[in-house]
């Protein structure tokens, strides 16, 4: 299975980003493998407009199973998402990558 994190660094000590659209970083686990990746999306951050779908289709990249967040899309975002059958997990702001990750394999995040 494929997770991607959305984080403000490129490790797993790197804090959760709260934000999906204008992300700092993904930050890419594949537990089968056992590997841990990640993709620069600084670059968001100077859209005006369109940041969240721009952000989801690079998201499609990765072919992740779960996308675990802070505090999720945004609604154009969100519409994007739907309709991928990524599982969309919420609720993992104010802790590093790793807690997100730790927590999420507990069952407790959203």
């Amino acid at each position: 299975m494929k997770i991607v994190f959305t984080t403000k660094g490129d490790n797993w000590d790197s804090i959760m980003d709260p934000r999906f659209g204008r992300t700092e970083f993904f930050l890419i686990y594949d537990e089968d493998k056992d590997e841990l990746a990640h993709y620069d999306n600084r670059e968001a951050a100077s859209d005006a407009h369109g940041a969240g779908p721009k952000t989801a289709q690079k998201l499609f990249e990765f072919h992740p199973d779960v996308l675990i967040t802070g505090n999720g899309p945004g609604g154009n975002a969100a519409a994007v998402l739907e309709k991928t059958g990524i599982r969309i997990i919420t609720g993992a702001a104010d802790m590093t990558a790793k807690e997100a990750y730790e927590k999420y394999r507990r069952g407790e995040l959203n």
